[in-house]
């Protein structure tokens, strides 16, 4: 059976700006605990006091205080955003065949310098994201695979994360949320080690920078 702390969790979980209000220590529990004490009683089938609901909040919003420090300690050594313009992503149903068709493309294009490729292998799905000016090459390649997307006038923003990164949760989370809030689509996140990468519509990329840049600096 679900608990309190367990249902506050999840309530936090779909509003991020509650999130960031028991944070920063801004939101009056005993107001919330009281409008969220009718959700708690229908969820848990039986009466549970205000102050119960307090002592969970207090709880929950120290845990999420410790780990927005420690996001913080993180971001703060974030290194350059990086823009690529003019991109391409194409979707195709996996088959036997789709790798050797990546690996004739990177051949083909290896001595480019403008080159810009990432891709990902699903279970049932190939996506790769290429220049603009590459997208000749691509259809000709895979003219015999079966195609189930095209998107073009793609941007991206490419995030240099310091290695600590991979130790500590929440960090796309907390990048990601800042765009989420201003309305700002996305239409793939692709993380390397210490790179991720964000794509955008391209007219969405200026705001987004400035968005980013306001946020990490």
């Amino acid at each position: 059976m679900i608990t309190v702390s367990e249902f506050i969790k999840k309530i936090v979980a779909t509003t991020p700006f509650l999130e960031e209000g028991l944070a920063g220590g801004i939101i009056n529990l005993s107001a919330l605990a009281r409008k969220i004490q009718p959700q708690i009683e229908a969820e848990l089938y039986k009466p549970v006091s205000e102050s119960a609901i307090m002592m969970a909040l207090k709880r929950y919003s120290a845990k999420i205080e410790i780990s927005v420090n420690a996001q913080a300690k993180v971001l703060k050594n974030i290194g350059d955003l990086t823009i690529r313009s003019n991109l391409s992503e194409y979707t195709y149903a996996s088959s036997e065949s789709i790798l050797e068709k990546l690996k004739k493309l990177l051949h083909e294009i290896d001595s480019r310098r403008d080159k810009f490729v990432t891709f990902t292998h699903g279970l049932f799905e190939f996506s790769m994201i290429v220049n603009a000016n590459l997208e000749k090459t691509v259809e000709r390649i895979f003219a015999k695979e079966k195609r189930l997307n095209k998107l073009s006038d793609l941007s991206a923003i490419i995030i240099n994360l310091p290695p600590a990164v991979v130790h500590t949760p929440g960090i796309h989370y907390a990048i990601l949320k800042q765009l989420a809030w201003e309305n700002i689509n996305i239409i793939e996140e692709i993380s390397t080690f210490t790179e991720f990468t964000i794509i955008l519509e391209k007219s969405q990329i200026d705001r987004a920078f400035s968005v980013l840049k306001r946020f990490l600096w």
